[in-house]
This record gives structure tokens, C-alpha cells and sequence, in this order.
């Protein structure tokens, strides 16, 4: 499976699946949905009846092989019959002891033999004797059967019921002699041998050979049956009919008994692949025969099987394209029908992709036209489907586009009339300033010094705190900032305060927004002044884990638990400080400013115990490094 989806990735990939368009993925969606089935179908279909021609031609031959077997097993008892009735006919022994005896003399006194009338007329009494035992045999079996008969001294007599008898009969008496030399009285069962018959033509037969033993078990002579293969050749023809295919008889050594295309015969075919896959006592197999093999070219169907009483194998060959000939007609009907049913698939995603993506293809041209900044245009929603949600969403984007675009007209119309009114206020603290001025100077003039001073103090914080009110200042700006609030309120508190602050030189420089801690101061000063008759501020500064950390604290009157929780959760979630609670808004504001320019983790957090004072910690990341100031005490301790 994972193969298949890598081909598939592969095919697509290499057609631009992604960049094609709709209407083309859609006809090669519809068609592979269409083609890929019907041909998987077709394939899995031809397969599975090929397979089930194969195995029921398989089992069909396998009964005719069998059948086949048991008549060629008949034949061979036959043979085996015949060679061992002269062992059982007095007559025929008589005959082979006669030949022996006429033979054994001459053997004694060699040179005198053919000598004399009696002589001849005693030997041709023999040769007619064993001759007329022999056709008497001979007609007991009938068919093409010829049968050779040798005394103990290798002196042959025959007799071929069709004729065509060895020509070189003693040769063939050597080697049957030698293969029965241990065998005693049991019958040999010989493979197929080419031989020249005395009518000067090739023929081929098998063999069963046996000795001929006399009643105390002594060798009196030889006996040999042989039958050509021509007459296996009307078995065998019914069977290569009736399967279309062709036969062989194979024996254990590999010698070719019998053909039925009568090629190969007697020849060994024990070192070809064929013969190795024939290791099993029946069976079948699809063979593709290479060159110089037994069977025919081409793809076969073998089927095999073994007789128990010779261990000849019986080896049918079917040609494959004649078993699945009808299967074939199926197969090409099927791509018939596949080639009509793709034809008809893909008219028919033709017309079903361009109903699909015509809508699609319509909102590209108008989203086009929006593109161009026509906001006018509109989709029509003819039907409920997913195009249809999508046109009706396209036209209420379009909509919202609409109402976006006119708020932001009348923002930026809003923000110019804000600009105008702040340009026309920034003429009023100019105004305060100069009234501030003049107002200092009448002091000075009438000797009034604390007047004079808190009202040059006053128009410091003024045009500081209102010069840019949503800007950024220095640590020392800031510093320098809380410490003239504390000298102003030491005016009215005659001397009732002192600040401290322990700010490192490296700090000083660094930025934060303006009026951060001066508000802070405010709210310990009005907030935590008790009855003590100094009460003491102070600002702490370092740097950790890359934060900027300020404290202010005092020693005023603190607050208790839950007054602090109030505070801090009103602090925290923007709730409004209420009246119970001490201080807040101040607090408040600083905490918000900070939140929304420097993001969660940054701000405000008070802590106090009730009588003992309580300190503000402030968090913000640092925002440059500069040159390093020189302000790390700063006392605002005005008393008068």
C-alpha cells in the first residue's frame, strides 16, 4: 500500500495536480474513479477464471492421465506375461535345451559344425520348434510385439508379429545379457532404444527382457519382448485430443519412453529444468519450456503422474493460450466495455465539472473586478449548496468591506478634527505657564520666597507632565520629577516627607514612559500619611533576569489583608477602585500603561502590612543603555 500512494504522489506530481484546474482535476478524478475500478475488476476477473481453467483442466487431466496409466500398466503386465511363459512351456524349454545341447557340442570339437545332413536337419527342427513357440506367444498378445529368443550359447531366433525385427541382434543380445546379468529370473523393464530394424528403417521400442530358467533354476536361455512405440500412439492420441496438448513418458532415469510429437525419443532428459520440477508423484505447473527442451515454445500447462508399477511418468503439456482462449474473449470483451464506459464517464464529467466549476469560474471574474476596486458587484445566489454558502459569504465580505471602509472615512475624519482641537489646546498651557510666571514674579517682588519657589516648582511639573504626555522619559527625568512632587509637598507639609533613592548610575539612563513614578509617589504620600512626624519615601532600582525592578515604599500606616487583595485585583483586572479601598486609580493607570505597551508580565504589584508601610514593585523590560548618569542619592527633603 504504501508503494501504490508513492505512485500516486508520483503520477500527480508529475501532471501539476495542485496547479491544474478544477475543472481539469475534476475529469481526471471522475475518470480515474471511473477507469481504475473497471480495470482492476477486469484484471482480478480474468485472473481468477484463467486460474479456475487451469485448475479444472488440471484435474480433468489428472483423471485421464490416470486412465491412461492404468492401460499402459496392462500393457506392460501383458509384456511381462509373455516373457515368462517359456519358463511354463515344456515345449518351449525343450526346444531352448535342444538348441544348447546341439550347441555344446560343437563347442567341445569347434570346426565341425554345419557338417553333415543330420545336422542341418536337427538345428532346423530347433529353429522351426522355438519359431512356432514364439508365434504362439506371439498371437496370445497381438499388436505390434516382436520376440527375440536366445539360447545359452547367444544363438537368437525371432519372430515380429508386424514385422521389422533388430537388425543387430547379437548386439542388442550383449546389452540386454548385461542388464540381466544379476537380475536372476525377474523380468527387466527396459526404456525406449532407437534401433535399425532388418526393413532399413529407424524404429523405437521398449523393452522387457528376461531369463529363461528350466525347472532347478538354471539359466536354459534369454527372452526378450519388445514393442515398438507406434503402438502407444492410439492411447495417447485420444488423450492430446481431448486436451489439445501433447504427451510423454518419461521412466525414473529420465529416458524418453514415449512422445507423442515423436521427437526425443530414448533420449535423456534427467539434466533439463523440466525433468527437476517432475519430483512429486503427480502434480501440475505452468512451464515456459527454453531451448532445446522436450516440449513445445510457448507457456503449458504440465500435468504428471506416476504409474506405482513402473515408475514411468506420464507428462501432459497444454498450451496455455488454448486454455484461456475463451478467458481471452472475456478479457477483450471487458476492455470492450471498459473503453465504452470510460468514453461515456468522461462526456459525462465533462458536462458534471462544468455545471460544478461554472459558478467558481463566475465569482473569479467578480472577485477580479473587486480587485480593481469595484465593491458594487454582487454574487447570484441561485442555489443552497456549497457554492451557494460561499456566494452568499463573498457577499457579505463585500458588505463588510463597504462598512469597514466607510468607518475608517469617518475615523481619519474624527482623528483630523482631534488634531485641530489639540493644536487650538496647546495654546492654554502656554497661557497657564505665562500666568504662573507673572503670578512668581508679584512674589518675589513682595518678598514672598515660598510662594515664589512652589509656584516655579508647580510650572516645572506642569510642563513636564503635559509636554508629551504619551512620550517616554529618562529614569533620571522621572527621578528628578517625583523628587520636586516631594519638595512641593514638604511647601505644605512643612518638611513632612523625605525621598530616598538607590538607583544604579547604569539605570539612569534607560527609558520608560513618562509619569510612571511620580503618580506612584502621590498615592503612598495622600494615602499612607499617618500621625508619624516624618514620614519617609524611597525609590530602589536594579536590573534582573533582563527586567528593569523599581520599589517605591514607604512607612506609612500600610493597609490590612484585604484592603491589599481589593487593591491589587482592582489593579489587575481594570475593575474601579472603590471607596473602601485606599488609593487605586493612580495605581491603576501606571499598571494599564505599562500592560498595554510592554505585554503580560510587566506592571504593578503592591504589597503592605498594616502600620509598618507598604512598597509598590514595578517590572518593565529595559529599553536602551546609554551613557551612565551620576544621580544615585536624591534627597527631597525641603523643610521650612
Amino acid at each position: 500500500m504504501p508503494s501504490f500512494k508513492r505512485s500516486l504522489r508520483l503520477v500527480f506530481g508529475k501532471l501539476r495536480f495542485a496547479d491544474m484546474r478544477m475543472e481539469k482535476k475534476l475529469l481526471l478524478v471522475f475518470v480515474l474513479l471511473i477507469l481504475l475500478p473497471l480495470s482492476v475488476i477486469g484484471g482480478i476477473s480474468y485472473s481468477s477464471y484463467s486460474r479456475s481453467i487451469q485448475n479444472n483442466t488440471a484435474a480433468y487431466s489428472q483423471k485421464l492421465i490416470g486412465q491412461a496409466i492404468d492401460r499402459l500398466d496392462d500393457y506392460i503386465r501383458d509384456m511381462t506375461a509373455l516373457s515368462a511363459m517359456p519358463s511354463y512351456m515344456e515345449d518351449f524349454k525343450n526346444n531352448l535345451i535342444r538348441s544348447n545341447r546341439y550347441y555344446q557340442q560343437y563347442a567341445a570339437a569347434p570346426g565341425e559344425e554345419n557338417s553333415g545332413t543330420e545336422d542341418y536337419a536337427l538345428r532346423l527342427s530347433i529353429q522351426r520348434g522355438l519359431e512356432d513357440n514364439m508365434n504362439f506367444v506371439n498371437a496370445l498378445k497381438g499388436g505390434d510385439s516382436s520376440i527375440y529368443v536366445f539360447d545359452s550359447y547367444g544363438n537368437g531366433y525371432s519372430s515380429a508379429a508386424g514385422g521389422g525385427l533388430r537388425l543387430d541382434i547379437q548386439g542388442s543380445y550383449r546389452s540386454w545379457m548385461e542388464k540381466t546379468r544379476d537380475s536372476g529370473g525377474e523380468a527387466l523393464l527396459l526404456p525406449t532404444q532407437e534401433f535399425r530394424s532388418n526393413l532399413q528403417s529407424t524404429r523405437y521400442a521398449f523393452t522387457v527382457v528376461r531369463k529363461v530358467m528350466d525347472g532347478f533354476q538354471n539359466t536354459v536361455g534369454l527372452i526378450a519382448v519388445d514393442t515398438q512405440v507406434s503402438t502407444l500412439q492410439k492411447t495417447f492420441a485420444e488423450l492430446d485430443q481431448v486436451t489439445q496438448g501433447r504427451s510423454l513418458v518419461v521412466d525414473p532415469d529420465g529416458v524418453v519412453i514415449y512422445d507423442s510429437g515423436m521427437q526425443g525419443l530414448g533420449t535423456n532428459i534427467s539434466g533439463g529444468d523440466l525433468f527437476s520440477r517432475l519430483h512429486r508423484a503427480r502434480g501440475s505447473f505452468v512451464y515456459t519450456p527454453s531451448a532445446g527442451s522436450a516440449l513445445q515454445a510457448g507457456s503449458q500447462l504440465v500435468v504428471y503422474d506416476t504409474s506405482e508399477q513402473t515408475d514411468w511418468k506420464i507428462v501432459l503439456s497444454i498450451p496455455l493460450g488454448a486454455l484461456t482462449r475463451d478467458a481471452a474473449h472475456t478479457r477483450n470483451a471487458t476492455l470492450a466495455a471498459i473503453a465504452v464506459v470510460t468514453l461515456v464517464a468522461l462526456l459525462s464529467s465533462i458536462f458534471l465539472s462544468s455545471a460544478l466549476t461554472r459558478p467558481l469560474d463566475g465569482m473569479m471574474r467578480l472577485m477580479k473586478r473587486v480587485q480593481r476596486g469595484d465593491l458594487s458587484v454582487r454574487f447570484v445566489v441561485r442555489r443552497k449548496d456549497e457554492i451557494g454558502k460561499l456566494g452568499s459569504q463573498f457577499n457579505f465580505m463585500l458588505v463588510r468591506i463597504e462598512e469597514l471602509i466607510a468607518d475608517i472615512y469617518r475615523i481619519e475624519a474624527q482623528k483630523k478634527e482631534a488634531e485641530l482641537g489639540a493644536l487650538q489646546s496647546q495654546i492654554n498651557p502656554h497661557f497657564v505657564y505665562n500666568t504662573l510666571e507673572a503670578i512668581r514674579m508679584t512674589a518675589e517682588l513682595n518678598d514672598d520666597s515660598d510662594s515664589a519657589d512652589m509656584i516655579s516648582i508647580l510650572g516645572r511639573m506642569l510642563r513636564y507632565s503635559t509636554g508629551d504626555p504619551g512620550g517616554d522619559a529618562t529614569v533620571r527625568e522621572e527621578l528628578e520629577h517625583a523628587a520636586r512632587y516631594v519638595d512641593l509637598l514638604n511647601y505644605r507639609y512643612r518638611g513632612r516627607f523625605r525621598l530616598s533613592v538607590n538607583v544604579p548610575d547604569e539605570l539612569l539612563d534607560e527609558r520608560l514612559p513618562r509619569l510612571t513614578l511620580q503618580p506612584i509617589i502621590e498615592n503612598a504620600a495622600y494615602h499612607g500619611l499617618d500621625d508619624k512626624p516624618l514620614m519617609r519615601l524611597s525609590i530602589d532600582g536594579f536590573r534582573e533576569a533582563g527586567l528593569l525592578h523599581f520599589r517605591v515604599s514607604d512607612n506609612g500606616c500600610g493597609m490590612d489583608e484585604a484592603t491589599l487583595d481589593k487593591l491589587n485585583r482592582g489593579i489587575a483586572g481594570g475593575l474601579p477602585a472603590r471607596k473602601s479601598v485606599r488609593g487605586g486609580v493612580g495605581l491603576k493607570n501606571v499598571h494599564h500603561r505599562l500592560a498595554l505597551r510592554y505585554g503580560r508580565g510587566c506592571g504593578l504589584r503592591v504589597s503592605s502590612e498594616e502600620g509598618r508601610g507598604t512598597f509598590v514593585d514595578l517590572t518593565l523590560p529595559p529599553w536602551s543603555s546609554g551613557p551612565a548618569g551620576s544621580l544615585t542619592e536624591m534627597e527631597g527633603d525641603h523643610e521650612n
